[in-house]
């Protein structure tokens, strides 16, 4: 279980750096996990303007956002 557990935390933490040297902010919320508005996963920010740019309902896994940087 502690690998599964460190795995998931390694690429939480991979996400963040691929979308930091992106120009972006990955940010992840746990808060009212699973309602409606909030899935429990990322959202991405534009750190000048600090408005989300996608993922809107922090329904981004870390996969994802890497697939997000690289594709912008």
């Amino acid at each position: 279980m502690n690998e599964i557990l460190v795995s998931e935390q390694a690429s939480n933490a991979r996400a963040r750096r691929v979308a930091k040297a992106a120009g972006y902010e990955a940010r992840k919320s746990r808060w009212r996990r699973d309602s409606l508005d909030n899935a429990g996963g990322f959202m991405m920010i534009d750190p000048e303007t600090r408005f989300p740019v996608a993922g809107f309902n922090l329904d981004m896994d870390a996969q994802e956002v890497i697939e997000w940087c690289r594709a912008d």
